[in-house]
């Protein structure tokens, strides 16, 4: 049975393993949603930074909260945060999960819902869900709800609890080290889906003459046919220039009145 609840409302969980699956409705100009775990000791705080788990820092040391990322389903965009609960160490009392949206106002975010799942249930149904309702509407950062002890088990409370502040402000309350010229410990935009791989070819790397590279070779060009020694070389066609002889005339018809001249007595 799925719990519907309430803000404030808490819940005792029987699965050791859950989903914590943040989910909201698309649309033009609707930032997207991240989702993100702070692990508290007794004292509410972290004990370091290594507490804080999101897309830049995926899982926690003890393996044992970890982001899954993001996912396109029917319903809409989701993010999710996954833990075991029977593995956490003793020291933590509580395990915040919290919605961010880019350092945009979550009144432009439409239909944001938290839903537990047990994760060793596939396709199951959640075990509860809660819708969350921001309180002004300026804020950019929210708590939607929190695993914590009781006992010898847990439970999830759901809060909706919002900062003006975005998730910087939200993670200093609660111990998180932020140095202002170092954004990398707490995100400022949101994760996107992976992008699509490129299978664009390389550009053909360039012909080399340089050291170390064959060089590059020589346009081809015609044979130049060298005459035979003892032999003149062949003149080319049409040539009259010096060193070559004159074209010879075309024949021409015999002159049927041609008659040798009278031959003198040295040829009788």
């Amino acid at each position: 049975m799925t719990h519907a609840m309430l803000k404030g409302s808490n819940v005792p969980l029987e699965a050791t393993t859950v989903r914590a699956v943040l989910r909201w409705t698309p649309g033009q100009g609707v930032p997207d949603v991240d989702a993100s775990a702070l692990l508290l000791g007794p004292a509410g705080q972290v004990r370091s930074d290594e507490d804080f788990v999101f897309y830049n820092q995926p899982r926690h040391p003890s393996g044992k909260v970890w982001w899954l990322g993001k996912k396109r389903v029917a319903e809409g965009p989701t993010d999710t945060i996954q833990t075991d609960l029977a593995g956490v160490e003793p020291e933590v009392s509580r395990i915040l999960v919290v919605a961010s949206a880019e350092d945009k106002t979550f009144d432009r975010v439409l239909g944001l819902r938290i839903s537990l799942y047990d994760a060793a249930v596939a396709e199951g149904e959640p075990l509860l869900y809660f819708d969350i309702k921001p309180e002004t509407g300026e804020e950019t950062a929210l708590i939607c709800g929190e695993l914590y002890r009781r006992g010898e088990g847990w439970k999830f409370r759901a809060l909706g609890e919002g900062y003006a502040n975005g998730l910087r402000g939200l993670a200093m309350d609660f111990g998180i080290t932020v140095d202002e010229s170092e954004a990398a410990s707490v995100p400022e935009v949101s994760q996107p889906l992976p992008p699509a791989v490129s299978t664009q070819l390389p550009p053909a790397v360039p012909v080399q003459s340089g050291y170390g590279y064959p060089p590059a070779a020589a346009p081809a060009q015609e044979p130049v046919t060298q005459p035979a020694y003892g032999y003149p070389q062949a003149a080319p066609v049409g040539a009259g220039t010096y060193g070559y002889p004159q074209p010879m005339p075309a024949a021409s018809a015999v002159d049927p009145d041609f008659r040798l001249p009278p031959q003198g007595p040295q040829f009788i």
